[in-house]
């Protein structure tokens, strides 16, 4: 599910950090890396063969980076309008998931000036992986990641989370030591029902009781199960930073916000605050 993958570089000093992250993916099986630069034709129109020459050392420098982690590496540089291009290029290539950088705040600071990022997530029909650029690191080397240390899945339930729980699978098999399964009992909601949330928490602990099962048939793991009432997307947050995890795993959508774009969705504030990577799965009907 993880052997080939697409990352998408704009080849600044902070996507070295998206790089350094890469190498993390060995641990979920991934041997194949192509990584592409996509020039807006908006922007470079004629320019667009002139540019391709004088970046292709600097695009030549990260694949050299990515073959010496160990990785099958390939690397274009293709011209169109990059969040459609990018999506395009992973089904054309069939790749498995989409990795890409963002340093958070906005989603218009993304790595890939001009919303490549959103633009990406918006019309995904593969997984996204996105690594938060860490502010005023560029120049420094990129840590040590390791995915499989303590994976955070949040779930409402819906048909996007078992989407994502069907890849929080896989990660399992491939050997993650711990995960917390986590659901949030909205507090929007919940201000008319709150008289019930006793028998919603038992209900719901059922249902993750369930999911754990299920994980436990596919490894040796540590699972915790935990629900909170309160602001979904704080909360998701807030676990993040006490576990702390090392990866989220979720749905692009709930069951809130069918019909809903991306932006301004819990998964959509989750990757703007998360200070780890975040997996986001959509749901293809």
């Amino acid at each position: 599910m993880f052997r080939k993958i697409l990352v998408a570089t704009d080849l600044s000093l902070a996507s070295e950090q998206v790089i350094g992250a890469v190498s993390g993916l060995r641990a979920l099986g991934t041997k194949e890396v192509l990584l592409i630069h996509c020039l807006n034709i908006r922007d470079v129109g004629s320019l667009a063969e002139t540019l391709s020459k004088l970046l292709q050392p600097a695009l030549n420098e990260q694949q050299a980076k990515l073959t010496a982690a160990g990785f099958e590496t390939s690397a274009e540089i293709r011209i169109g309008i990059p969040g459609i291009e990018i999506n395009r290029t992973a089904q054309e290539k069939d790749c498995s998931i989409i990795v890409i950088g963002s340093h958070g705040y906005n989603l218009t600071k993304d790595i890939l000036l001009g919303g490549v990022t959103t633009a990406v997530l918006h019309t995904a029909t593969r997984p996204v992986l996105v690594i938060k650029i860490q502010p005023g690191k560029e120049n420094q080397p990129p840590a040590a990641w390791n995915p499989l240390n303590h994976i955070l899945y949040p779930t409402d339930f819906s048909d996007n989370a078992e989407a994502a729980f069907l890849y929080l699978e896989k990660i399992v098999e491939s050997g993650a030591e711990k995960v917390t399964l986590l659901h949030i009992q909205d507090q929007i909601i919940g201000v008319h029902l709150k008289d019930r949330l006793e028998v919603f928490n038992r209900i719901d602990r059922e249902r993750l009781e369930r999911l754990a099962e299920r994980l436990r048939a596919k490894g040796k793991l540590e699972i915790a199960i935990d629900i909170i009432y309160g602001m979904v997307a704080p909360e998701i947050i807030k676990k993040i930073n006490e576990l702390p995890a090392s990866m989220v795993v979720m749905g692009t959508q709930g069951r809130g916000h069918i019909g809903e774009l991306f932006l301004g969705s819990v998964s959509n504030k989750v990757v703007r605050l998360s200070p780890v990577p975040v997996l986001l799965v959509p749901l293809i009907r």
